[in-house]
């Protein structure tokens, strides 16, 4: 008994101390099985996220962070590009009717 003991404290304060295992990522599975008790759905879980991260270099988290600020991104080049194709449109049309005028 006092063995495991000691072997669970030399774990847990190399854990700690290193920050050898990446706790975040720990989170959400060990939330899932206290809140829903389904140990399989936390397993998934973590296997997903670990896969993400080996392909990806980034935990879900990150990841999802930095689609969304792309997305953002992009919406406001094309806010912008909109804009402009407006703002070009209209002065066509002012020249065509001044064009149109002036025949």
């Amino acid at each position: 008994m006092k063995k495991l003991v000691k072997i669970n404290i030399l774990m847990i304060s190399f854990v700690f101390l290193t920050g050898f295992v990446p706790i975040v990522s720990w989170f959400a599975p060990v939330a899932t099985i206290f809140s829903s008790g389904n140990v399989y759905k936390a397993g998934l879980q973590l296997l997903v996220d670990q896969g993400i991260q080996k392909k990806t270099g980034k935990n879900s988290l990150m990841l999802v962070k930095d689609e969304i600020d792309k997305n953002n991104t992009n919406k406001q080049l094309n806010k912008k590009l909109r804009k402009l194709v407006e703002k070009r449109i209209n002065i066509a049309r002012q020249k065509i009717q001044l064009q149109n005028i002036n025949q």
